[in-house]
């Protein structure tokens, strides 16, 4: 009984911290470690809302205002954790919570006029607008995001597009208002990437002037139809169009699915595609056809159309030139995947260094302090290349946002080829950096409420949606491989598509790489360029050897399809420092542009330190050492910049995870 009680006399004294325990044992306390806001010892060299202005580019007051609207109301989930609001969708609600919560999410948003001439009105700063909305929502939820994307530039661009002045004077407002729920239906359970091949087959009645689409077979239903499953009142179908027996192609064509009280529309059959890895809170279906019957004028017809009496008619006669024609407007999902990707990775980043600010961990020293994450080199040499890369999507993103904004007949093509190889890079480099952010959080960053961790699972899917990455590249590469041969075929220059190093003398790496050869622009895009060269003299020399033992083009290109792999890499690379580079040129000299230049310089010594730079023997093994050397200077002389930088990212604190605030108190007993 004594030794019971002088145990619980020494846990007494120690939890009260008492000044006078029992001299026969004591138990004294640690000093607990304590949060410090890393604002109170990192300074800020150059001015955090100018680089804002620079990396988000336009529409900041918008921004600003619909982050706003979010925080304000419950339906965006906020809780109070260490003394800070903080918003993010409850995972843990069940898939058909999480879908009904999304759809009172753009109720809320469609009611405040967030979505107000976002189909009704035209021009660049209509897109603009909507490009920044869009990337709002993707740091709240990629639900949110990804049914907001079919609805407007998907079903409703498709509209806008394929369609002429009759779809859009029946179909823009009301889908713009929100009251038509529309969804996209291309991909199929057979064919997804492959949009020539799908199997859905429509053929047209003359004798009552309707269209009559069928699923012929199994593989034909279309799958993963987001919005499909619950909510959607009408959809695209796209699909073979037959007209007297001969096959027109794909054509696209407007369906009601379900009418005003939400039951399903006659012969049509839905089914749920059920729990997600991630994105569970949008609706994604499947969807079967039973000769459905739509009037003739529901076929979208700004490339072909088809008579009352059954002729089809189109003035562009070559199939393929018309297939090619019919898909171009619809890059702009492409476009919208790509910038969501670079928010994403801002959000993950920013949440990781400001918790590698404040958490410490081991001595370097006996008795004194343990040393700031971020504080160790190894933890910069993680982070900070990631920064940089994020920093140069950016520009990236807004390079072909504008593009896109002011998209010509004549640009479509051009379009089409870096968006594809921007969105591919992109959700490689977002998916690279949310695993790092995962694994520099440590246990941290397995709690959903952190986020970083749950992106993972949200936005793996970036990697095949609007077409799968590898196949993405693999078309960047034709186009190159076309551009090649067309250029020597007529004897012109090379024009377009960044593709102008090709007609001056080829760069030269020198044989020693010294830091200040290393930190220069000019040296940088001259490595880069002759990578690109290279790589697409050999790709074209390989794929003609190819054709010359009898393969076909495309079999051609298959079997090249390790040059194509690092071909893409190539392009992609060189286009985006080339945004970087024009971003930089506009800043007067001083604080940011410095700080920019030490980016532009790790992101390029990132790319020069892949390995295929000594794979096609551009450096020498001693130069690649230069180069890995030289990125750990760089990396800690950005060291002092880290809360600043990814404080120019302008996302509210609200928008973050506990983890990058006061993590002590936020786990703190009273909050269990």
């Amino acid at each position: 009984m004594e030794q019971a009680f002088q145990r619980t006399q020494v846990l007494t004294n120690h939890l009260l911290q008492s000044s006078s325990p029992l001299p026969s044992q004591t138990l004294s306390s640690n000093a607990c470690l304590s949060y410090s806001p890393p604002e109170l010892s990192e300074n800020c060299a150059f001015d955090v809302k100018e680089m804002r202005k620079l990396i988000d580019g336009h529409n900041l007051e918008e921004r600003d205002w619909l982050f706003g609207l979010m925080k304000q109301s419950e339906l965006f989930n906020p809780k109070v954790k260490g003394g800070k609001v903080f918003v993010s969708p409850d995972y843990n609600q069940s898939m058909e919570q999480q879908r009904e919560m999304t759809l009172k999410r753009i109720k809320y948003l469609q009611e405040r006029g967030v979505f107000k001439g976002w189909l009704t009105e035209k021009g660049e700063e209509i897109e603009m607008r909507k490009f920044a909305g869009f990337e709002v929502f993707s740091i709240y939820d990629h639900s949110l995001f990804t049914k907001l994307g079919v609805h407007f530039p998907m079903w409703g661009g498709a509209i806008q597009f394929c369609g002429t002045k009759h779809h859009h004077d029946k179909w823009l407002r009301d889908t713009e208002n929100y009251s038509i729920k529309g969804c996209f239906a291309m991909t199929e359970l057979g064919h997804g990437s492959n949009i020539r091949s799908l199997e859905t087959v429509t053929t047209y009645d003359s004798n009552t002037g309707e269209f009559v689409i069928n699923t012929p077979c199994e593989s034909a239903q279309k799958f993963w139809i987001g919005g499909a499953a619950k909510h959607a009142t009408h959809t695209v179908v796209f699909s073979q169009l037959h007209i007297n027996g001969i096959n027109q192609g794909v054509h696209a064509f407007i369906v009601q699915i379900r009418d005003v009280d939400g039951n399903i529309c006659p012969n049509i059959r839905i089914a749920d595609c059920g729990h997600k890895i991630g994105l569970n809170g949008v609706d994604n279906g499947r969807i079967w056809f039973d000769n459905v019957r739509v009037p003739r004028e529901n076929l979208l017809n700004s490339v072909a159309d088809v008579s009352p009496d059954g002729k089809y008619l189109s003035s562009i006669k070559n199939p393929d030139q018309r297939f090619a024609a019919f898909m171009a407007p619809m890059t702009v999902g492409r476009v919208n995947i790509a910038i969501g990707a670079v928010y994403q990775s801002k959000v993950a980043l920013a949440i990781t260094i400001r918790y590698a600010l404040t958490r410490r961990a081991f001595s370097l020293k006996p008795n004194e302090p343990e040393v700031l994450l971020l504080d160790y080199p190894s933890h910069q040499r993680r982070l900070f290349p990631l920064v940089a890369k994020t920093y140069a999507m950016s520009f990236a993103a807004n390079y072909l946002k504008v593009l896109y904004a002011k998209r010509t007949p004549q640009s479509n093509k051009a379009i089409h080829i870096v968006s594809s190889s921007f969105k591919a890079t992109f959700t490689w480099n977002n998916m690279q950096i949310l695993q790092e952010c995962r694994e520099a959080c440590g246990g941290q960053g397995l709690r959903t409420e952190n986020r970083v961790g749950h992106l993972k699972g949200e936005y793996d899917v970036q990697s095949t949606f609007e077409g799968d990455n590898f196949l993405l590249m693999q078309l960047v590469c034709k186009a190159l491989f076309a551009e090649y041969m067309a250029a020597q075929k007529r004897n012109r220059v090379f024009k377009g598509l960044g593709l102008e190093h090709m007609n001056k003398p080829c760069p030269v790496i020198p044989s020693q790489l010294t830091s200040t050869t290393l930190r220069c622009s000019q040296f940088q895009m001259d490595a880069l360029c002759l990578r690109e060269r290279d790589l697409l003299n050999r790709f074209v020399a390989d794929v003609l050897k190819c054709k010359a033992k009898g393969e076909n083009t495309e079999q051609a290109f298959n079997s090249c399809y390790e040059l194509a792999k690092d071909l893409g890499r190539a392009f992609s690379e060189r286009a985006i420092f080339q945004t970087f580079v024009e971003a930089e040129s506009t800043l007067p000299a001083g604080s940011l542009k410095d700080v920019l230049g030490t980016l532009r310089s790790l992101y390029a010594s990132i790319c020069i330190e892949d390995v295929s730079f000594l794979r096609y023997g551009y450096l020498s093994v001693d130069n690649g050492a230069n180069v890995r050397r030289e990125i750990t200077k760089l990396c800690n002389e950005l060291r002092p910049h880290a809360l600043a930088l990814i404080s120019s990212f302008g996302i509210p604190d609200a928008f973050l995870g506990p983890i990058a605030f006061n993590w002590i108190d936020t786990n703190s007993w009273s909050l269990v």
